[in-house]
C-alpha cells in the first residue's frame, strides 16, 4: 500500500487507467450463460465532425448504468459504433472537395466521390472513438460497427428484400418533403416545423360563365399554377350551389372544378380552399380521393418550372412576390393579411423545404405500426420519464408511409436493378448484372436509403442479425435499456422497434430512457450560430474527465433539460479534489503491519463508528433503488452530500484525535478500519459516475482486482445502528448551533472554553455523556460539565431537543474590543444607508437610470439594513 501524489492531477492518471482497463480486457463481453445478461446499444455518433456536450452527456449516462451492472456481476455488453449519416456526410464531402479541389461531386464521378467519403469516415471516425475513450466509455471496442460496414450492409438488404416481397415497400409518385438545397427528398420525422411570419393572401377566383366570384386564401400563391381544383365542405350550404361547377384559374386562364370533401375546415378563412396536389400533402390525398391530375409547378432547385408559363426559372419565393403584383394588376387579388403559420425546414442545412410530388420508394406503415403500439401498451416496452409515452404514441398512430429514397451517392444503395431495353426491375439480395426477362444489361437504382433505415436495424445488425454467427444476438438480445435523447424519439426510437417486432417478433430494448439537452448558462441551445458550444474535450482537458461527467449527471433528472455552467465543473473537481485528500489521509495513517478488518473492529465501535457504518449502509441502499428507477442524479447527490458532509467533515475529523493523540492503540486500529471500509465503499458507489479518480485511489488501498470489477456494495443488516444514529444526528445539530454561535460573536476556532450542559430529558442523557469527547474535538469545548450549580454569569445559550447548553463568554470574548469593532462596523453601515438614501432621492438619477440600476441601489440598501440590525443585537449584548 503507498500513498498518493500529494496534488490531485487527473491529466497524470486518466489515459494511463484507460489503457490498463484496455489491456486487461475489462470492457470485453463474454457470453456467460451462468449469469444475466445486460446490455446497451450506444446510439452511433455521425461521422461529421467530433463529440458535443449532448453526446457527452449521452456516453456519460450509459457508462454509469453499463458500470454499475458491471459491478453487480452482470454479464455486461456495451455495443459501440458510429453512423454513416448520409445527409451530412455527403454535405462535408463536397464541401470539402469544392474547398479543395474546386470541383463538383458530379465532375469527380460516383466511384471517386465514395472513395473520399471513406477517406473522411476513416479519418473522422476514428477520431470520435478516441474522444469516446477520453470520456471513460467503457464499450467492447473489438465489436465496434459502422453503419455501412459489410455485415451492416447486408442486414440492410435483407431488410428491405424482406418488405419488398412482403409487400411493405413500393415505388410511387406521391407527395414528399423536398430540400432544394440538399437535393434530396426527406422523410416527415426529417423536416423541422417552425412557426414563420407570412401572409394569408386572399384571392378570387371567378366563377366560369358568371360575373361572380369565390374568394380563399392562400400563403402559397406561387403554387396557384399546379392548382386542379378549388374544395368547400359538403356540409357547407354557402357553397351547395356551386359545387359541380368552374372556376377559372387566375392568370392560366383555365378552367377548374368546384369540388367537395370532408378536408375543408368551414370555420377557417372563407371555407374555401385550392387544392394543388403536387405541392400540399393534403390537397394530395384530396386529389386521389377525386381523380384530379397532378401539375407540378416547382422544380428541384427551387426554381418555377414550364408549368409557371412565363414564371419560370424565378426562384419560387421571387415567383411569389410576381404573381401577387399580377394578380393585384388583374384585380384578382382581395387583400393581404399578415399570418404566422408553420414551415417546413430540412433538418441538416435548415432550408425550406418544398412538398411536391416524385418518383420515390416508401414503406406502407400502418400495419408495421401496429405491434409498435402494442408493446408500449401492454408495457413491453417502457418510457422513463412516461410523459414521452404520448409522443411515442401519436406519431405512430398518426403514421403515413415512409419515404425511404435519398438522392445521394453516400448511403446504403437501394438494391433495385433495372433492365437498360426492356424496363424490366429485379429487387434482389445479390447484384444482379442480366436482365431475367431479356438477357439485357442491368443497372441499380441510383438512390441510397434514408440514413434512418439502417440504423432502424441498430440494435440487430450490430449483434450480428442475418450473420453467420449470431451468438450474440442470442444471448444478449433483446437489450436492457436504450439512452437517448427526447428529439429523436421518431427519428430513431420508433423506428428500431418496429423494424425489431417486424424481423424479431420482439421489442428491440425493454426501457427507453430519455434524457434532455445541455443548454448553456442562459438555458439556449447550444449552437455554431450562437457561438455557445462548450468542448468537451477542451472541459476534461482543463478539468479531467470525471469533474466534467459528474457536471453532467449532477441535478440531471429524465427527461429534462440541464445547463451547463463553469462553476458546476469547478465545484465537481473540488469534490474529486476533496476525496482525493481524504484518501492521501487515510492511506498516511494506515499501518499495514497492524491492520484490522471491518469484521474484527465491529466489536470495538464508538458511537461515531456505528453512526457512520448505519449512514453509509443507508447510501448502498438508497442509491442502489436510485439507479435501477434511472434516478442517476439522485444517486450521485445522496453519495455526495455523504462524502462531503458526513464522511469528510465529520467523520474523519472526529477521528484524527484518536488517531494522533490519544495513544489508545485499539481505538486507533478501530477508526482506521472503519475509515478505510467506508472509502472502499464510497469509491465503489462513485466508480460508475467518476471512473478515473476511483480507479487510481483504490489502486492504491492493496487490492487484487481493479475497481471496474470490483462487487458492488449491498446493504447489510450488521451495520444497521439506529440508535448512535439518532445520537450522531442530535451531537452534529448540537456541535454546528455551537460553532454558528461562536461564529456569530467572531470566536475564532482556537479558542477552547467550557462547556456546561443542562439536561432536559434524562433518558437522553447518554447522547452526551457519551460523546463529551466529540464536544471537546471539533466543537470548542476544553471540558464538558453537566448540570453545574457554578455556571458563570454571562453564557451563550443553545436550545437543543434534550438539553440546553451553555458556553461562557467571558473567557471567550474581549468586550471591549468586540464593542469597537462592532462600532466601527455601524458607523460604516449607517454611512452607506446614507449614501444609498441620497443617490435614490436624486431626481435626476431616478429619472435616467435603467430600472435595473435602480432596482440593485433598493437591494443594497435592504441589505444594509438589516445588517445594521443585526449589529445593533450584538452591541446590545455586550452593553447589557
Amino acid at each position: 500500500m503507498e500513498n498518493l501524489e500529494k496534488t490531485y492531477s487527473p491529466k497524470e492518471f486518466e489515459d494511463k487507467i484507460y489503457k490498463k482497463w484496455e489491456e486487461g480486457e475489462y470492457f470485453k463481453a463474454h457470453i456467460n450463460k451462468g449469469k444475466k445478461t445486460y446490455s446497451i446499444v450506444l446510439p452511433p455518433p455521425n461521422i461529421t465532425g467530433q463529440l458535443h456536450m449532448g453526446h457527452a452527456l449521452d456516453h456519460t449516462l450509459q457508462d454509469i448504468l453499463i458500470r454499475f451492472k458491471r459491478m453487480q456481476g452482470y454479464d455486461t455488453l456495451w455495443q459501440p459504433g458510429t453512423d454513416h449519416a448520409s445527409i451530412a456526410t455527403e454535405v462535408k464531402v463536397v464541401d470539402k472537395i469544392r474547398a479543395e479541389e474546386g470541383k463538383t461531386k458530379e465532375e469527380l464521378g460516383r466511384e471517386e466521390f465514395l472513395k473520399r467519403a471513406w477517406e473522411w469516415k476513416e479519418e473522422y471516425g476514428g477520431r470520435i472513438v478516441s474522444q469516446m475513450k477520453k470520456l471513460g466509455d467503457s464499450c467492447d471496442w473489438r465489436r465496434e460497427r459502422f453503419t455501412m460496414d459489410e455485415g451492416c450492409n447486408k442486414a440492410v438488404v435483407e431488410f428491405f428484400v424482406r418488405l419488398y416481397e412482403d409487400g411493405y415497400i413500393y415505388k410511387g409518385n406521391r407527395i414528399i418533403n423536398w430540400c432544394p438545397s440538399c437535393k434530396t427528398s426527406l422523410s416527415d420525422a426529417e423536416v423541422d416545423h417552425e412557426d414563420t411570419p407570412g401572409n394569408f393572401y386572399h384571392v378570387k377566383y371567378q366563377i366560369e360563365g358568371t360575373k361572380d366570384f369565390v374568394e380563399l386564401a392562400t400563403t402559397r400563391p406561387e403554387t396557384m399554377f399546379g392548382d386542379t381544383a378549388i374544395a368547400v365542405n359538403p356540409n357547407d350550404e354557402r357553397y351547395k350551389s356551386l359545387v359541380g361547377k368552374n372556376v377559372i384559374l387566375p392568370i392560366v386562364n383555365k378552367p377548374i372544378p368546384i369540388i367537395e370533401d370532408d378536408y375543408v375546415d368551414m370555420e377557417f378563412g372563407t371555407g374555401v380552399v385550392k387544392i394543388t396536389p403536387c405541392h400540399d400533402p393534403n390537397d394530395f390525398e384530396v386529389g386521389l380521393r377525386h381523380d384530379l391530375p397532378q401539375v407540378l409547378v416547382i422544380g428541384e432547385d427551387g426554381k418555377m418550372n414550364k408549368n409557371a408559363g412565363k414564371y419560370e426559372g424565378q426562384d419560387r419565393f421571387e415567383a411569389r412576390k410576381n404573381v401577387v403584383k399580377e394578380l393585384e394588376e388583374l384585380g384578382n387579388l382581395v387583400k393581404i393579411e399578415p399570418h404566422d403559420h408553420s414551415v417546413g425546414h430540412c433538418y441538416r442545412c435548415h432550408s425550406i423545404v418544398e412538398p411536391m410530388t416524385s418518383k420515390q420508394w416508401f414503406v406502407k406503415m400502418q400495419e408495421l405500426a401496429k405491434p409498435a403500439i402494442k408493446v408500449l401498451k401492454e408495457n413491453e416496452l417502457k418510457f422513463v420519464p412516461d410523459t414521452f409515452d404520448k409522443i411515442y404514441l401519436n406519431w405512430l398512430e398518426n403514421i403515413r408511409d415512409w419515404n425511404i429514397s435519398r438522392q445521394l451517392w453516400w448511403g446504403h444503395r437501394i438494391p433495385a436493378y433495372y433492365c437498360q431495353k426492356c424496363g424490366e426491375m429485379v429487387v434482389s439480395r445479390e447484384e444482379v448484372h442480366t436482365c431475367p426477362k431479356c438477357g439485357s444489361a442491368m443497372k441499380q437504382d441510383e438512390d441510397v436509403l434514408d440514413t434512418w433505415f439502417s440504423s432502424a436495424l441498430w440494435p440487430l445488425s450490430t449483434l450480428g442479425w442475418n450473420s453467420d454467427d449470431e451468438s450474440f444476438l442470442e444471448h444478449y438480445f433483446p437489450t436492457n435499456c436504450l439512452v437517448t435523447g427526447y428529439d429523436i424519439i421518431f427519428f430513431w426510437v420508433i423506428r428500431m422497434v418496429f423494424s425489431s417486432m417486424y424481423l424479431k417478433k420482439e421489442v428491440p430494448f425493454n426501457d427507453v430512457f430519455i434524457h434532455g439537452l445541455v443548454r448553456d448558462s442562459q438555458g439556449r441551445k447550444m449552437s455554431k450560430s450562437l457561438g455557445n458550444g462548450i468542448d468537451p474535450l477542451q472541459v476534461i482537458d482543463d478539468y479531467g474527465a470525471d469533474a466534467l461527467r459528474l457536471t453532467l449527471v449532477t441535478g440531471n433528472s429524465p427527461g429534462n433539460d440541464m445547463r451547463y455552467y463553469d462553476e458546476k465543473v469547478i465545484a465537481s473537481r473540488n469534490f474529486a479534489n476533496k476525496i482525493w485528500n481524504s484518501a492521501r489521509f487515510i492511506l498516511m495513517n494506515i499501518d499495514e503491519a497492524n491492520e484490522i478488518t471491518i469484521d474484527d473492529a465491529l466489536k470495538d465501535l464508538e458511537i461515531a463508528d456505528e453512526w457512520i457504518l448505519h449512514r453509509l449502509n443507508q447510501v448502498i441502499e438508497q442509491m442502489t433503488a436510485n439507479l435501477e428507477k434511472y434516478e442517476l442524479g439522485m444517486a450521485v447527490s445522496k453519495l455526495y452530500d455523504f462524502t462531503w458532509d458526513e464522511f469528510c467533515d465529520w467523520y474523519i475529523e472526529l477521528t484524527k484525535k484518536r488517531i494522533y493523540l490519544d495513544g489508545d492503540a485499539k481505538s486507533k486500529k478501530v477508526a482506521l478500519a472503519v475509515l478505510k471500509y467506508v472509502l472502499k465503499n464510497i469509491l465503489k458507489l462513485l466508480h460508475p459516475f467518476m471512473p478515473f479518480v476511483t480507479e487510481e485511489i483504490w489502486s492504491h488501498l492493496g487490492e487484487e482486482d481493479m475497481l471496474i470489477v470490483a462487487s458492488w456494495p449491498e446493504f447489510d443488516e450488521k451495520f444497521v445502528f439506529e440508535n448512535s444514529d439518532k445520537s450522531m444526528e442530535e451531537v452534529i445539530s448540537a456541535i454546528t448551533k455551537i460553532r454558528n454561535a461562536r461564529q456569530g460573536m467572531n470566536i475564532p476556532p482556537s479558542k477552547k472554553a467550557k462547556l456546561f450542559v443542562e439536561i432536559l430529558d434524562q433518558s437522553n442523557a447518554n447522547i452526551f455523556k457519551d460523546t463529551t469527547e466529540y464536544f471537546v474535538s471539533v466543537g470548542g469545548a476544553s471540558e464538558v460539565l453537566f448540570d453545574s450549580e457554578t455556571m458563570p454569569q454571562d453564557v451563550i445559550k443553545i436550545i437543543t431537543q434534550y438539553a440546553n447548553l451553555y458556553i461562557p463568554t467571558g473567557e471567550l470574548v474581549d468586550y471591549e474590543k468586540e464593542k469597537q469593532r462592532l462600532t466601527k462596523e455601524k458607523e460604516k453601515l449607517v454611512s452607506e444607508i446614507d449614501r444609498v438614501d441620497k443617490k435614490l432621492a436624486n431626481k435626476g438619477f431616478v429619472e435616467k437610470a435603467p430600472a435595473a440600476l435602480i432596482e440593485e441601489e433598493k437591494a443594497k440598501k435592504e441589505k444594509f439594513v438589516k445588517m445594521l440590525e443585526e449589529v445593533n443585537a450584538s452591541l446590545a449584548k455586550i452593553n447589557k
